[in-house]
């Protein structure tokens, strides 16, 4: 099913953006771990609409409901069911794009395949608001990995050309990033994020968008975890990640950057560290080398295209009438997407990762007991 993901932690999300729900049903997890209801939660809140200038004024409680698979605060062994109900809609806003296609959405592709019967409304299940389940499902995951004290790390790497304080790929600043899940506003460096939120609001005033790059840290992963060819490390990760709305591109270590350079200047030397671990002295391979895990900080960055709603007057067909016609989007929209995806790439990158473990037979050493 192309709503579902995973081969041993395995999810499937549900619901269309205005439906009465959107949720997550996920199998795979043994009877008798702890359910996180608090970190769940918190990892909603981060992603949630409407709670700040830039963002859409949606207004979305994000709470969610548990509809199956936990008993007395722990999983019991049959599929996991999460659940939460849309209240904020405004479907009327949506009522022209039937027949009137929003450049760069899926309106044009989904009309021609699903002949006329997609849902149109908010952007029916192609909306980033189908990212909220991805994030419950991988609020358990990450809470699971830490239990292996493998911990994941992300900041904005860039918003409309401006850049965050560079990460240095062998030896991250673990202090630095782990405040970041305590900022509204994921930079490191705070005056690069102010020149983010200002030319967000530039975009803003101009009833257009921006977009950016996300850059994920992973630190405490062992060594192997993968399983080339086409289940790697790399593959999977860059197929969940273009799952994500609005994704537009995946690289690892240096990535693209690597392709200007020579053999002698991107090969990352190999020493013993004092403890005797095999290490590398620079992680241009961001921590994967042949589909396979080394050891090295796991360094991702992923490209977040500009909001495609916005309000400027654009062209269109009308595929009623086969004529061309101009249009202006109504509604509610994030003039940036950037900031509210950060937690979704955590979450997305926790889910593969997690599964991945667990096809290496490396089940994260967590107690059922009480």
């Amino acid at each position: 099913m192309s709503f579902s993901l995973g081969q041993n932690f395995r999810l499937t999300v549900y619901g269309q953006s205005h439906a009465k729900a959107i949720g997550v049903v996920i199998d795979g997890l043994p009877a008798g771990l702890d359910f996180p209801y608090a970190a769940i939660q918190t990892a909603l809140e981060r992603r949630r609409p409407g709670k700040k200038v830039w963002s859409t004024s949606r207004n979305e409680t994000d709470l969610f409901e548990v509809k199956a698979g936990i008993v007395d605060g722990k999983t019991c062994g049959a599929p996991l069911c999460l659940e939460i109900r849309n209240q904020d809609m405004q479907s009327k806003d949506y009522a022209q794009h039937h027949y009137l296609p929003r450049p760069s959405h899926a309106d044009y592709p989904a009309f021609i395949k699903y002949e006329g019967h997609h849902d149109i409304r908010g952007g029916g299940h192609f909306s980033g608001r189908m990212t909220a389940p991805i994030v419950m499902a991988g609020s358990i995951a990450r809470y699971l990995l830490e239990t292996s004290d493998i911990q994941i790390y992300s900041h904005i790497h860039s918003i409309a050309g401006i850049k965050d304080r560079l990460v240095d790929f062998a030896q991250p600043d673990f202090k630095a990033l782990s405040e970041l899940v305590n900022k509204e506003f994921a930079v490191i460096d705070d005056l690069q994020g102010q020149a983010m939120k200002e030319a967000i609001l530039a975009a803003k005033e101009d009833k257009d968008s921006v977009g950016g790059q996300i850059e994920v840290i992973v630190d405490g992963l062992p060594v192997g975890i993968g399983q080339p060819l086409y289940d790697s490390c790399e593959a999977k990760l860059a197929h969940a990640m273009f799952g994500i709305p609005a994704t537009r591109g995946v690289e690892f270590g240096t990535g693209f950057a690597g392709a200007n350079l020579r053999g002698s200047q991107h090969n990352d030397p190999y020493y013993l560290d004092n403890n005797l671990m095999v290490k590398t002295l620079t992680n241009h391979h961001g921590g994967i080398i042949g589909g396979l895990t080394t050891g090295m900080p796991l360094i991702m960055r992923v490209a977040i295209k500009p909001t495609s709603s916005i309000g400027q007057p654009q062209a269109s067909v009308n595929l009623d009438k086969q004529v061309n016609q101009e249009l202006t989007i109504e509604g509610r929209h994030d003039p940036c997407i950037v900031p509210r995806v950060v937690p979704v790439i955590e979450a997305m990158t926790a889910i593969c990762l997690l599964d991945l473990m667990m096809m290496d037979g490396q089940w994260p050493t967590i107690s059922t007991k009480n």
